[in-house]
Parts: C-alpha cells; structure tokens; sequence
C-alpha cells in the first residue's frame, strides 16, 4: 500500500507545484487546457528552486523544502485571482479522462514494485542509474554547495572535467533535475533518496501522458477519444516500461520538454506571427528548455528537430524565409532566458560531449523495427517477436497501415501527412544512423538510439498512429474494421509485453534491501575515517557510496562518474564480495551477514581479491545468496603491505561440479611456491579447509590448481550453460596470522 500511496502523493504533489505557473503561461487561445502544461511546469519549478538553493549555499533541501511549498502557493493564488476559482476547476475537469488513464498506468507499473517488496524501496531489472540519481539526491538533501566534507571533497576520486568536487559534478555536468526532484519530494514526503527513485520513475512515466495528448490533440489534430487512446498506448508501451524497470529517469522530463517545444513551434508557425504571439509562448518555450538543461542538457543540441523539419519545409515550399527567421527568433529568445538561469548546464555542454566520447556509456538494446514504434516487442529487453516470422509479419502491417494512410491524405490534400512525417522521419534517421553505427564498431551505439528514440517518443507515437486517419469521413465499413483490428492487435501486444515486464518487476535481480541499507550505520562511526570500497557489483558499491557519502571513499575500479578508481588510501576496507579477509583481533567488523569492515593498519593485514578467472556473480533475489563459478585456472590477487610474511588458513565454502575435485594451492609471485597437497572438494555444497600457505610482503598471486578437466556443462546436469565449470564458491574466508 505504501507504494501506491507514495505514487499516488507525488503526482498530485507535481501537480500542485505546476499548476499556477502551467495557468499562468498557457498562451492564447490555449488558456483553457494549462492542465497539459502542468506536469512539466511543476518539475521545472521544483527544480529551479532547488537550483536556487544549492547557490544560496543553503545546508540542502531538508532546510528549505517546506518553506518553498509557499512559491507554487503563489503562483495558484495569482492564476486564481486572473483566472478565477470556478473556470480553473472547470479546465482541470476537462482533463478527467486522462487523468484516469494516467492513474491507471501509474497503478499498474507500481502494482508489481509492491508486490515484490516489503517496505518502499527501488529495483531495478539491471541498470544502475538509480544508485547514481539517489546519490545526487543525497548531495542536494543534505549538504550545501560549499561543504566539501567526506566524498564531496575527495577531488581524486569525485572530479571530473572542470568539477572539482562532487557537489559541482551534479551541477554542471550529471542529470541534475532527477536527483533534484527526488531530494526535494523526499524532504516533503520524510523519504530516503533509495526508497524514493523508483517510484518516482514510474511518475515521471504517467506525468508525460498529457503531453503525449496534447501532441495527438493540438498538432496531429486527431480527436478528443483518438488522443486519449494515443496517451493510454504511451502508458503502457513497453518502451516506457523499458525505462522505468532500469530506472533511468533523464529521458523522461527530456521527453516532455521536447514534445512543448514541438507544440509550440508547430503552433506558432500555424498562427500570425508577431512580437505578442512570440511572447505569449515564451514561457511554454522557458519552461521546456529549463527542463531539458536540468535533465538531458546535450539533447539541446537536436531537441528542435521535429519543429525545424516542419517550419524550416514550409518555408521553402512556399518561400517564407524572412517569417522564418522570425519564427527561429520566437523560439530561441526563451532559451537565452533559460540559458541564463542554468547558466552552469549550458557552459558543461562541451565537457559532456567529451565524455561520451571517452566513455562507451551503456549496454546494447534490439532494434526497434515498424512494429517496435507502437510498442509491439517482448519484454524485458525488448526484443522483437520472432515466433513464426511475427516480427516482419507485424513490421510488413504497421508500414502498410502508414502508407495507405499517407497516400489517402495526399490524395485528400490533408496536412496532417507533413506534420506526421516532420515528427518521425528525421529522429528515424538519427535512429538508424546510431544503431549502424553500434552494429559496425562494435559499441553501445544502440543505447544512444534508443535515447534518441525515448526522448521523442511522444512525436514519433503520434505520428505512427496516423492510420487512424483512415476511419476518418470513410463510409465503407472494411476500413474501420480494418482500423479497429488494427487498434485491438497494438493494444494486445503492449499489454502482452507489459506483462512480461511485470513478471519480471516482481522478482527484481537488483534491490535495495534490508542488509545494504544497514550499511548506513557506518557512517556513525566515528573511527572509521575512510573507506575503500571493496564491493564487487557495481549495484552495491553505488549504493554503499550514496549511503556513505559522509566518509572518504576509495575505488579498485572505476564505477561511475565522479567515482575514478585511485591507489586505495583507505583506514579500512569494505568488503561486500565472496573473499572474507579475517585478520585477529578487533581488525574486522563484521556489518551485515555479506558485508565487514578489515583495518588496512593491522599488522596482518592483506588484501585479496578474485582476478578474471571468475565467472561474473550470481545471486538468488529471493534469500540474497550468492556465488561464482570458477573458470579454468581460477586465482585470487594477494597483496601484502606488512615487512614480513603471513600465514593464510583457507576455508571454502562451495561444491565441484560433475564430481569430486581435488583442489591444491600454488602461490606465483617474487617466490613461487609448490603446490600445496590437493584437497577434495565434493559435489555437495559445504566449507572446506584447504592447506596453509605463507603469502610474502608485495603481491602474489594465489592459484587453485585442480588434476581434472573442466567438466562441461552437460556432464553436470546444468543444461543448457554454454560455460566450462569447475567449482562453485559461496565463499571463501582467508584467517591471517602472523608467520613465524
């Protein structure tokens, strides 16, 4: 229940916010439907104001969160007082039927997020977004821009480009507008940046469906009942639901922003073109590029595609090149405004296309063919239907569908045909060009598409629905069957799919549970100065660096940005992984049942930790149990600072696979060592001692040697497991002593 209460509390939170200032902008003759602008206007406001209070140098949004519910106060009173009380309520009304549809796919997303969890909480099904939003959060929560305590200062490991400090890095070149909405809704709703990430995502979803209407409404020009149907397909595509499983909330208030700024440059080109009109929709044009500088700040690049393609053919149709201009001026004067405001976005613009050309950022998505546009694809990783060639069967119908419609409304002189082909055809483009691209280099080329694709979602939706044109003045009675079977098979498919995510959503692989929140308790102790984050999945490392940011942290690795991998000058060592270092005395804190604090300044201490000859972690989501396999040769890196050797005892906790095994020990490194006398490890899981091994100051590597072959996966039962296994381990404890 808490989720939908959460959920439920948010959107009309947003709503409240939004309300005055989407009143307050909404052009003439467009007054009466401000409810579309609302969402936007609302995370804009909420934004701007935590923009505002990170340069003020204000302690975080847990000092001014409740004060500054007083801005959006003013802002209904002044619309209240222009519009008046009775012709606001009736306006919001007319928005009934959306607002249905959008409580209704809001219920449905969260419904499986409370079915898979206890208490409020966020999974997700593989990204690890979440961590990073909620880690940005935390940094506008609690901190002010000049505190520089803990992480924030730890210019080694947090700096990146021309942001020295991590605070800095959330301002200028991270998604700043997701993390600022989470901590300023988590102060006003007393919730943790990890309780409420998630299920803001699944908000962010369903507040984009009045603009998803809008589009269909106001420039694809379809009906009242056309463009709810269009807003509900949005809802439950799985192309949303794609986003809200892996927790990636940037593409979403990118999406919105760009679909205004459609609106309002297909609109302001359709009407007179004057000083009053530009400005009547200066502040619809303000709060759309405030919203993708806050969020997706390099889509500014590309976020004027559709309406350029629209205007920009037009005017060379029909030669209007000094209107134009005008109109370009109309649409580009707001964004010096917005510009001005979010004055360290535009400036980290450079900085961030830097990045993504360092970085292969993402994982590899399916194409979206025809069929994929209207969200007929599998989930959970939204692969296409290839059962019985349905992929192209379906792929063969949707072009169909599009190029008869299309050539009816030529025939019939409509315009709705330009419009459609400016909203799809020149993001199409970009599309394919980065999905060739991915497929011939080899990169994540298909992440960036699939971005490209999400953030105009909502125009290339409105535009693939146009067949629902055909129906229009058609007397014959096969072309409304053929619209209406056409409708039940897009419908059938998007629910088949959100289905399959569903299943998927309620038994999450990542979750922030029990035993990684209780990580938090490491920050009240105060002789723990700081930390080397020695946690091997990248999930709970994240979220041990958000729940830690009060302490100095050290990576082996570099996990994300703003968290470079730097010699590990840690006190002490965190372990979240399978290896157990347990020198004697008080120099290991066990925390939780998987995670324990080592002192780096005991006098036996090592460090170990599993080299490449490992197969990637696996885990049950159910009880939290975790393993790897071996691969042949499997090894663990030793590292000893002390000046004298130590004495390891060896305990593995696991089973071989395909029969008994006899395992021995062989120490490489200044002074290799002999194999140790092989020890049998059965096929039956449980812990084992192996024989002791002296490890030499510096590093060793420390090698299970085994007589027998891999077995292959057929041998031992696990069908299907293209891999050549060994052994499997639980864990394994390495009790350091001193050698004599």
């Amino acid at each position: 229940m808490i989720f939908f209460l959460v959920a439920f509390g948010l959107l009309l939170h947003v709503l409240y916010w939004g309300a005055g200032l989407a009143a307050l902008a909404m052009p003439r003759p467009w007054h009466r439907f401000w409810p579309a602008l609302a969402m936007p206007a609302g995370f804009t406001l909420q934004s701007l104001v935590v923009w505002v209070g990170a340069y003020a140098n204000l302690p975080g949004t847990n000092s001014y969160a409740w004060w500054s519910e007083l801005v959006p106060l003013a802002l209904l009173g002044a619309a209240w007082r222009w519009r008046g009380a009775p012709r606001l309520v009736s306006d919001l009304s007319r928005f009934g039927v959306v607002a249905a549809a959008m409580a209704g796919c809001l219920g449905l997303i969260v419904l499986p997020m409370a079915l898979a969890a206890k208490g409020l909480t966020t999974m997700s099904l593989g990204s690890c977004d979440a961590a990073d939003y909620a880690a940005g959060a935390r940094v506008f929560m609690e901190f002010a821009h000049s505190d520089r305590s803990g992480f924030l200062g730890l210019t080694e490991v947090a700096g990146v480009a021309s942001a020295d400090n991590f605070f800095d890095f959330w301002l200028r070149l991270n998604h700043f507008t997701p993390s600022a909405l989470i901590a300023l809704n988590g102060t006003v709703f007393h919730c943790a940046p990890h309780e409420l990430t998630g299920v803001l995502t699944a908000v962010l979803l369903a507040a984009s469906m009045p603009v998803v209407f809008w589009l269909a409404r106001a420039v694809m020009n379809y009906s009242g009942g056309v463009s709810v149907a269009v807003a509900l397909l949005y809802g439950l595509s799985p192309i949303g639901w794609y986003a809200v499983a892996h927790v990636t909330m940037g593409q979403w208030l990118a999406a919105q922003a760009i679909g205004l700024l459609t609106w309002a440059g297909v609109a302001l080109w359709r009407g007179r073109l004057d000083a009053r009109r530009a400005l009547a929709f200066s502040g619809v044009l303000a709060i759309a590029y405030a919203l993708i500088l806050g969020s997706y700040n390099f889509i500014l690049l590309v976020c004027l595609v559709p309406a350029v393609a629209y205007a920009g053919g037009l005017a060379m149709w029909v030669g209007e090149w000094h209107r134009l201009v005008r109109w370009g001026l109309a649409m580009l004067l707001p964004l010096a405004v917005s510009g001005a405001i979010f004055f360290e976005r535009v400036a980290g613009l450079v900085e961030r296309f830097q990045l993504f050309q360092a970085f292969d950022f993402g994982w590899r998505i399916p194409a979206l063919t025809p069929e994929g546009w209207l969200g007929m694809v599998s989930g959970p990783e939204l692969q296409p239907w290839h059962v019985l060639g349905l992929r192209w069967l379906l792929a063969a119908g949707v072009a169909a569908l599009l190029g008869w419609a299309f050539a009816r409304a030529v025939r019939l002189q409509r315009r709705g045909a330009w419009t459609a082909v400016c909203l799809a055809a020149p993001v199409l483009v970009g599309y394919a060009y980065l999905e060739i691209r991915g497929a011939r280099t080899g990169t994540n080329a298909s992440y960036d598409a699939y971005k490209l694709f999400a953030v105009f979602h909502p125009e290339l939706l409105a535009a693939s629905c146009w067949w629902v044109t055909l129906r229009r003045g058609s007397q014959r009675l096969g072309e409304w069957f053929v619209v209406a079977a056409a409708a039940a098979v897009v419908l059938g498919l998007n629910l088949l799919g959100d289905g399959m995510f569903f299943f998927h959503l309620m038994k999450p692989p990542l979750v922030v549970g029990a035993e990684l929140k209780q990580l938090r308790k490491i920050e009240a102790m105060t002789d723990v100065k700081s930390l080397n984050l020695l946690v091997p999945d990248m999930w709970s490392r994240l979220w041990a660096n958000e729940f830690l940011l009060r302490k100095p942290q050290y990576f082996l690795t570099h996990t994300y940005e703003g968290r470079r991998n730097t010699p590990l000058r840690g006190d002490w060592d965190l372990e979240g992984g399978l290896i157990a270092v347990k020198p004697p005395g008080e120099a290991r804190r066990q925390i939780t049942a998987h995670y324990a604090l080592v002192d780096t300044r005991s006098p036996q201490f090592v460090r170990a930790t599993l080299n490449g000859s490992w197969y990637d972690e696996e885990r049950d989501p159910k009880n939290g149990e975790r393993w790897r396999w071996s691969r042949p040769g499997a090894d663990i890196l030793l590292e000893n600072p002390q000046h004298s050797p130590v004495r390891l005892r060896i305990t593995l906790d696991g089973w071989s696979l395909g029969g008994p095994r006899y395992l021995s020990l062989v120490l490489a490194g200044a002074a290799p060592s002999v194999p140790t006398p092989g020890t049998l490890v059965g096929t039956e899981r449980r812990k084992t001692s192996l024989p002791e091994i002296i490890v030499p100051p510096g590093r060793s590597i420390l090698m299970f040697s085994a007589p027998q072959p891999p077995r292959e996966p057929s041998v031992g039962g696990i069908d299907g497991d293209p891999r050549s296994l060994e052994f499997c381990v639980f864990g394994l404890e390495l009790e350091v002593t001193a050698a004599k």
